[in-house]
């Protein structure tokens, strides 16, 4: 991996990096070394965002003690399904094998919530280790757009209406099957998975994205907590410098990470 040195931001140190070829940003405190690695992989719908966009979520785990890593992963719609998953895979692949055996961490938002659980099940295919665990905020898991909140909080949702998420399906999918796990991991075999953290608000469009996700988990006797917040908008944890639920949802998932650091 190749990371130069550059200057702290916020107490912790960005620097460029490339991982299994794909180009991202390397976070962590200077002075001590990390407790764990974590792949970030960053929301925006599959056609928006980058590492950079998303540095207040990153800059905080690496406060926490994770060198996280943020790639850069391709967009559609010039770069449809599969690209960002290959990108994703590909990065995750490198990362474990720069860290094993210890402790690998998986979290995302929004899109990059859907494309970390998506990664779940691929690297299960290929017979690869899972991480420890993984934090999903408000993750996109259906792109066939079938969850009754969709609807129902149309008029409440700071972010999306039913028609943004159907446009973010088509583009990102193209001619692509919308049931296919691996862009709607809603519909996968979800046996086996590491255990998961969701958070969602009460008023999102996507809140059925993660309550049917929870539910699906638990029936396939897996192992998730699911908080629902009130009050809050989509992605909120983007905005913890200003709200203090976005700060308690990123040391919650930090403590919930904390807790399987040794094999608990």
């Amino acid at each position: 991996m190749n990371v130069p040195v550059r200057a702290p931001l916020d107490g912790v140190s960005v620097a460029p990096a490339t991982l299994g070829g794909i180009v991202g940003e390397w976070l962590e405190s200077p002075g001590r070394p990390p407790k764990a690695s974590l792949l970030y992989l960053h929301g925006g719908g599959y056609i928006a965002c980058s590492p950079r966009t998303h540095r207040a979520v990153t800059t905080a785990f690496a406060h926490a003690g994770y060198g996280t890593f943020a790639p850069d992963y391709r967009l559609a719609p010039e770069h449809p399904f599969p690209a960002a998953l290959e990108d994703a895979l590909a990065a995750y692949r490198a990362l474990l094998d720069r860290t094993r055996p210890r402790p690998l961490f998986v979290a995302g938002d929004s899109a990059g919530g859907g494309l970390s659980l998506a990664l779940l099940l691929a690297a299960r295919e290929r017979g690869w280790p899972l991480p420890t665990a993984v934090a999903l905020f408000s993750p996109l898991t259906d792109l066939v757009v079938t969850g009754d909140s969709i609807r129902q909080n149309a008029a409440r949702c700071a972010m999306f209406v039913p028609q943004v998420l159907e446009r973010v399906a088509q583009l990102y999918l193209g001619r692509r099957d919308p049931y296919d796990p691996l862009a709607s991991p809603l519909y996968g075999d979800l046996r086996g998975l590491p255990p998961l953290l969701i958070h969602v608000g009460r008023d999102e469009t996507l809140l059925d994205d993660s309550v049917r996700l929870a539910q699906r988990v638990r029936a396939a006797a897996g192992t998730v907590e699911l908080e629902i917040w009130p009050a809050v908008p989509h992605a909120w944890q983007l905005f913890h410098p200003w709200i203090p639920e976005g700060r308690r949802s990123l040391a919650a998932a930090a403590t919930f990470f904390d807790t399987y650091l040794h094999g608990s």
